[in-house]
Order: structure tokens, then C-alpha cells, then sequence
């Protein structure tokens, strides 16, 4: 079908729904229509860099449920959703299962950062879901059960459909390690194999996994969704995310079809099937990604559902009191970008960890690029910036740290340089010679610690963040570092720092991490 076509008949059913029309049913082209967005972040609301809002999402779903030509439609998420903003991070999460739970949600899955807040208040997110949530490899060590849903099976038009998730087991570095002590994330390809059998002894013909794998070139082949579709080909569709990957059409491997929508709800995918063609399954799959211009620039653009919008609006009013108070002013753009904070150094990433340096008297500071989520635009500088900014809730701790520990701890940092890699080591207190050419983890030439070099018997008081001092992003040269103190979280260091020591001087990055030209 023309793409035109496809976004007009979008834009159509939105008007319909606007006017309160339902459009004939045709010929029952397709049984079942999956709405489905990835990686939301906490972007519940519309944003000028974030996406169109999950008020409009659900608004899309709704419209296209007014055709009955797109058969049952459902509404699903691929995780990573429960935190990212101030608007999710200030209630813990609870603000996006509202949200969700007033869009229609159908299916989640678990991401790596809804482990964010821990596993006792995780459990207590998926208590307040009206959606299923379905983790089929993600088990409570103490009591070998599964913490959230492993499958569930809809008959749909006759057929019997089935969904389960899947966790990346990445997360035992991608969250706070504390965070999943008590949890085993399974193998998914074995995970998928049993559950998948499971399925087909139930009479299950069309199986939809909704996995949080990606398809990153840094991840390991078999933790991918490449992978997992490369040895279970009974897969008919997997719904992906992790990886922010924006697929503009669908990627077939083996037969399975894939489809990730990006990040943010910058982008909105809508996968159509039509049950006549189960044969070939791969025709069967139609899928389409509508992008923020499309959803609202377009000549009709899609308004929000009022329902979801006035629970955000609640939520938000209630929340000003605490994220408009000001705390300095910036008269430049302080860049947290995630494509220059996970590939070198940015002001707003040196603003950070000199923070750190100022507020713990340690040697040298270290954080990771991957923890900064969101630039600060020029003018007032609130509370609710900050958070936005640092949104997991890490605090700061100082460790004793050997020095040829810190060296490992840098070189997992730049490893990737200049390639994006959310380790990327943000740093100061020292600078960093490095060669690029060299392998992983070979790269440092020299260190200098104030004027000194680096002396690899010697121990140094490092300041990080709680996620990498216990080993997260790789850095596990830290996690058997003695703990000196405990800190308050990085976004009350960070307000501190500009209320004190204000902002001047962030106009210029001096490098301290210094690629060998």
C-alpha cells in the first residue's frame, strides 16, 4: 500500500473519531492491529526534542479502533517507561501507570530502567497497572516465580494469538545492580523456546513477543532480537526496544518480523495482520511508522485524547509546586544530548562532575555519559531542569579506589570512543591521553591526577555515582573499592553546586579526555 495513503487513512480516522463517526466495516482486511511505541522514558508529555505525547498515542489507537477493518487493536509498550522525566521520577514511577492506565494500555514489558526504583517498588508499579505486564524471564530468586506475567493467549476472529515478554538480561549492569540482587533475568532464546512450545501445545497460531532485546552492535548476537529471531523462527512478530532503533519499515530475520519505533514516542508503529495470510507469514505483517512531523504537522494533526490528557495535566499541577522553584540561570545551552554525552565530553557533563569534586573533596570524579538525559536550555535554571537531567536518583559515593583500578575503570569508559556508548566516562579531577587505534580496553597512554601521573599502586579517592560504584555500565573495577561516604543524590549536588557556585565559564569545554591526533 502506498505510504500516503496509509498516513491519509490515519489522519482520516482521526477526523472520524473527532466526530464522533464510525466508518463502515469493509471486507475484514485485517484481524489485528498493534499499536506500539519503546524506550518513552517518562515522555509522557509532548516535548520540542521529546515526542508527541502519549495522549496523542492513545488518541491513534482509539481512531483506528473506529475502523473495523483493522480488526482488535491493542496498545503496547516495549519498555523502559516507568522513568526518565521529572514528571515520572517525582512519584517513582506511579505517574506513568496512571497515564498508561488511562490510554487503554494493553501489554507491557520490562526495561532495564523500570528496575530503576528497585524491585520492592517495581512490584508495587505492576500492582497499580490495569495492563498486563508480561516478563517471561525475569523470576524472584527467593521464590522461583516469575515477577510479573510470562504469556497470556487472546482468541482473536478464531485464532488463538499469543504475547509474552522479554527482559534483556543487560540489566544486571544497566540498572543499578542492587536494584535486581534478588532477581534472575533468564536466557531469552532458552525463555523464548519453552514458552514458545508452551504456546503451540495451546493451539496458539500467530505468537507476538514484545521483547526489550534491541538490536545494538554492543550487545552480545544471542541477547539481541536478531538473535532470538535467528533460533526461534516459530516467532511470527517481535516488538522491540532497548536499543532506540527507529525502523522505518520492517526488518524480517528468518521469517520473524521486527519493529522498534525509536525513542521518546517521538515515532508511533502500527502493525496490521491479516490472519488469511498466516502462510506466509511475512506478508501477512503490514507495518507502519508515524513520525512526530506526520502525527503533528500534518494537515490534520492528531489532538490528544482528553481522558489522558487530563490525567497528565493533574499530575503535572500537582508536581509545579516542587520542579518550578529556581535555582540559577544559564545564559548558554548546557548540552546533555544524548548523542554528545555518550561520545565525548559536553559543558554540561564537566558541570556534573566537577559538582562532584566540589561537594566530596575527592581526587577525581567519575560518571557516565549514559546518565545524563537532557540538555538545559538557556535562561532560568528549575529544580525540575535538574531532575530532568539526572532522573535516576543515583547519589554520590566516594570510594578508595587502587590506581590501577581507576585505570581499568577509564578505559571501560572510553572504549568505545568515539562510537556512542552510554559508559562513556565523564571526568574530573584528571585528564586522559588515549589512543583511539588501539584495541578496547588498551587505549590509555597516560593519566595525570592534578599534575602527577597516575601511580597504579597508590589509592585514590574516587567520586561516583551508587550505579557505578556497585558496577554498573561495566565498571567493575569500582565495585570492590572500600566506601568512604555517602553522598545526597547527584541532582541535589548538582542544584547546590549552581545555587553556590553558580554557572560562569560554561561557555568553553576544556578537554580533559584527550584522543591522540
Amino acid at each position: 500500500m502506498n505510504k500516503n495513503l496509509k498516513v491519509f487513512g490515519l489522519m482520516g480516522l482521526v477526523l472520524a473519531l473527532s466526530a464522533c463517526k464510525v466508518l463502515p466495516p469493509k471486507d475484514g482486511e485485517y484481524e489485528l492491529t498493534l499499536v506500539h511505541v519503546n524506550d518513552v522514558h517518562g515522555r509522557a508529555k509532548e516535548g520540542k526534542y521529546d515526542g508527541v505525547g502519549l495522549a496523542r498515542v492513545a488518541t491513534i489507537a482509539k481512531a483506528l479502533e473506529q475502523d473495523k477493518n483493522n480488526g482488535k487493536v491493542l496498545l503496547i509498550d516495549a519498555g523502559d517507561t516507568m522513568h526518565g522525566t521529572t514528571f515520572a521520577t517525582l512519584t517513582k514511577g506511579e505517574s506513568m501507570v496512571e497515564t498508561l492506565n488511562a490510554a487503554g494500555l494493553d501489554y507491557a514489558t520490562l526495561g532495564n530502567h523500570d528496575f530503576n526504583y528497585g524491585q520492592d517498588r517495581l512490584e508495587e508499579l505492576l500492582s497499580m497497572q490495569k495492563y498486563k505486564t508480561l516478563a517471561a524471564n525475569v523470576v524472584d530468586k527467593t521464590t522461583g516465580k516469575p515477577i510479573a506475567g510470562t504469556y497470556d493467549i487472546r482468541k482473536i476472529d478464531g485464532k488463538k494469538v499469543g504475547f509474552f515478554g522479554l527482559a534483556t538480561p543487560e540489566t544486571y549492569f544497566k540498572t543499578n545492580p542492587n536494584n535486581v540482587k534478588n532477581i534472575t533475568i533468564a536466557d531469552p532464546i532458552a525463555t523464548a523456546k519453552s514458552v514458545v512450545a508452551q504456546m503451540k501445545k495451546e493451539g496458539v497460531k500467530f505468537i507476538v513477543v514484545i521483547s526489550h532485546l534491541g538490536d545494538d552492535e554492543s550487545t552480545a548476537k544471542n541477547l539481541q532480537s536478531v538473535g532470538l529471531a535467528e533460533a526461534v523462527p516459530e516467532i511470527d512478530l517481535i516488538i522491540d526496544g532497548h536499543s532506540h532503533t527507529e525502523l522505518k519499515e520492517k526488518k524480517v530475520v528468518n521469517g520473524v518480523t521486527i519493529v522498534q519505533t525509536g525513542e521518546y514516542a517521538k515515532n508511533v508503529g502500527v502493525v496490521k495482520v491479516d490472519f488469511d495470510k498466516l502462510k506466509n507469514k511475512i506478508e501477512a505483517i503490514d507495518y507502519t511508522l508515524y513520525t512526530k512531523n506526520i502525527i503533528m504537522n500534518g494537515d490534520n494533526p492528531v489532538p490528544e485524547d482528553a481522558k489522558v490528557k487530563a490525567t497528565i495535566d493533574e499530575i503535572s499541577k500537582k508536581q509545579e509546586m516542587i520542579t518550578s522553584v529556581k535555582v540559577g540561570e544559564s545564559p548558554i545551552l548546557l548540552e546533555g544530548d544524548r548523542a554528545f554525552v555518550r561520545t565525548g565530553e559536553t559543558n554540561l557533563s564537566q558541570l556534573i562532575t566537577d559538582a562532584m569534586l566540589w561537594k566530596t573533596g575527592a581526587d577525581v570524579a567519575l560518571t557516565n555519559g549514559g546518565g545524563i538525559r537532557a540538555s538545559i536550555n538557556p535562561g532560568e535554571v528549575t529544580v525540575g531542569d535538574v531532575i530532568s537531567v539526572l532522573p535516576f536518583g543515583n547519589y554520590v559515593i566516594t570510594k578508595e579506589v587502587k590506581g590501577s583500578d581507576l585505570q581499568k575503570a577509564v578505559e571501560n569508559g572510553i572504549r568505545s570512543y568515539p562510537e556512542s556508548l552510554g559508559a562513556m566516562a565523564q571526568v574530573a579531577g584528571m585528564t586522559v591521553k588515549f589512543n583511539v587505534k588501539n584495541p578496547a580496553y588498551r587505549r590509555v597512554l597516560e593519566i595525570k591526577i592534578g599534575n602527577e601521573k597516575l601511580n597504579p599502586n597508590k589509592t585514590y579517592v574516587v567520586a561516583t555515582n551508587d550505579f557505578m560504584a556497585a558496577g554498573g555500565d561495566g565498571y567493575s573495577s569500582l565495585a570492590g573499592g572500600k566506601e568512604l561516604g555517602h553522598y545526597p543524590a547527584l541532582d541535589e549536588v548538582l542544584i547546590e553546586y549552581i545555587q553556590k557556585v553558580g554557572l560562569e565559564g560554561r561557555d568553553k569545554v576544556v578537554p580533559r579526555l584527550i584522543p591522540k591526533k
